[in-house]
């Protein structure tokens, strides 16, 4: 029933419902009927997704009636209030999902006996507090979506446990103190095989199955991940008050995708450790307080195709002959002292190459080929003037010469004769009374009874049927 357009007030379900989709439609109204409707046998309900409705109200403190259910998505509602302590007691839950409504308060501590929690997303409300203290012992979790709240405090360094966590967005809270040193011991994001359950994702039913998704966002936009979710490795620490520096364990996440820190207040410089995030495809750390230079190690990170490191403090020249250079200068802006491609600003000593002659820099570097163009162009000249030297100033070398022209000239001119005599003999239209006429008046202009193509006359004269005459 899913993505379709029913409206009106939500349905009453049997008991023996195992599955209800009715996500993106246009149901409205409260939440309460359907969840405090009363039963005298035990449900056998497993998933409910209501996402992408009109809800409206609280959610009710009657979830101790579905203690079946294994999957909650609730998402981009206009749901209010609280999470009621009775959904604590839905020890089956895999995979919660209240994104995007208008919930507040504290989380509550009852949701700490869902012993099989796997994916909590609770991204897009009005959350409080500290991050509860159950999140970061639940060790079955893999996806912890908090983004968008009011949540404050420090990041506890027990969060360091979860070794099967893949995503971690805790961007766009209140969140203060330092980035927790031990992140490396997440091994899922480390490169290592990831040792959560991904079934909390998926649900079999009737020859068909339902797939959780998250909406992440990624590379500056927000996209929803469903089938390649169990793929997905990223952490998302941005707009918050963190401070300090960036600890050098983060750079040993291998497997680690997507890593953002920015608008934070961090410090110290960028490690060269970076270069060991072989599969990292997006970095931002924009909008901080980092200084030093961009490490050259950057060159190592092949997959990556989004950065951001404007407005810190960096300095020195951007990394050449990498695919750092292939970025926009977007991505450098706001680093006063940095300088190099992208940016149109240059470095100390760029200008004298600017300034330098065509060619100039290619030379120095390759000499060979400057000595190759210089005895190239000398050796022609030289002989060009040699042999129109010995021309000029030898009288018997120019007429022997100009006399060798005209020689050529003759031989071919006849040559050129002979043959389209030939051609018009066999096309039987030749008319050898003006080619002969023609011939006549060149011997003539020439002024002489002989010349060296007199041989092929000949030949002429045995093809005519009358005699060629030559004054």
């Amino acid at each position: 029933m899913s993505s379709n357009c029913f409206s009106g007030r939500l349905p009453h379900l049997s008991s023996n419902v195992v599955v209800l989709n009715i996500a993106n439609n246009l149901f409205s109204g409260h939440i309460s009927p359907l969840i405090c409707q009363k039963s005298n046998e035990r449900s056998k309900l497993e998933i409910l997704d209501i996402s992408n409705n009109a809800l409206s109200g609280k959610l009710s403190d009657c979830w101790m009636h579905w203690p079946s259910l294994t999957h909650i998505n609730l998402r981009s509602n206009n749901l209010s209030g609280e999470i009621p302590d009775s959904m604590g007691s839905l020890v089956a839950l895999k995979a919660l999902s209240l994104r995007n409504n208008s919930l507040y308060g504290d989380v509550p501590s009852s949701l700490g006996n869902c012993k099989v929690l796997g994916l909590i997303n609770l991204s897009h409300n009005k959350f409080l507090g500290i991050i509860p203290r159950w999140i970061v012992e639940r060790t079955t979790l893999i996806f912890i979506h908090l983004r968008s709240n009011k949540f404050m405090g420090g990041i506890p360094s027990l969060i360091c446990q979860l070794s099967s966590l893949t995503v971690l967005d805790l961007a766009n809270n209140s969140l203060s103190g330092t980035v927790p040193k031990c992140l490396n011991n997440i091994s899922a994001m480390a490169g290592g095989r990831s040792g959560g359950d991904f079934d909390v994702l998926e649900a079999e039913y009737d020859y068909e199955s339902y797939m959780e998704s998250l909406i992440l966002n990624i590379k500056g936009r927000d996209s929803e991940y469903k089938s390649i979710l169990p793929f997905v490795r990223m952490i998302d620490l941005s707009s918050n008050n963190l401070s300090g520096s960036i600890p050098v364990e983060i750079f040993s996440l291998s497997g680690l995708q997507s890593l953002n820190l920015s608008h934070n207040h961090l410090m110290g410089i960028i490690s060269v450790e970076i270069g060991g995030m072989k599969n990292l495809e997006s970095l931002d750390l924009s909008r901080n307080n980092l200084s030093g230079e961009i490490p050259q190690t950057m060159a190592n990170l092949t997959f990556l195709d989004d950065l951001n490191l404007s407005y810190n403090n960096l300095s020195g020249r951007i990394p050449s002959g990498t695919q750092i250079q292939s970025f926009s200068p977007l991505s450098f802006f706001g680093n006063a002292k940095l300088c190099g491609d992208p940016l149109p600003k240059n470095c100390p000593g760029d200008e004298e190459e600017t300034q330098r002659p065509t060619g100039e820099g290619e030379n120095r570097e390759y000499p060979e080929i400057a000595w190759f163009y210089i005895g190239m162009e000398s050796g022609f000249f030289l002989g060009l003037w040699g042999v129109c030297g010995c021309l000029f100033f030898i009288k018997a070398w120019r007429h022997a010469y100009f006399q060798y022209l005209d020689d050529i000239k003759d031989s071919a001119y006849v040559a050129i004769a002979i043959k389209l005599k030939w051609l018009h003999q066999k096309l039987g239209i030749y008319n050898a009374g003006m080619i002969t006429k023609g011939v006549y008046q060149q011997v003539q202009w020439h002024g002489q009874r002989t010349f060296p193509g007199l041989e092929l006359w000949t030949e002429l004269q045995t093809l005519e049927d009358y005699p060629l005459k030559i004054q």
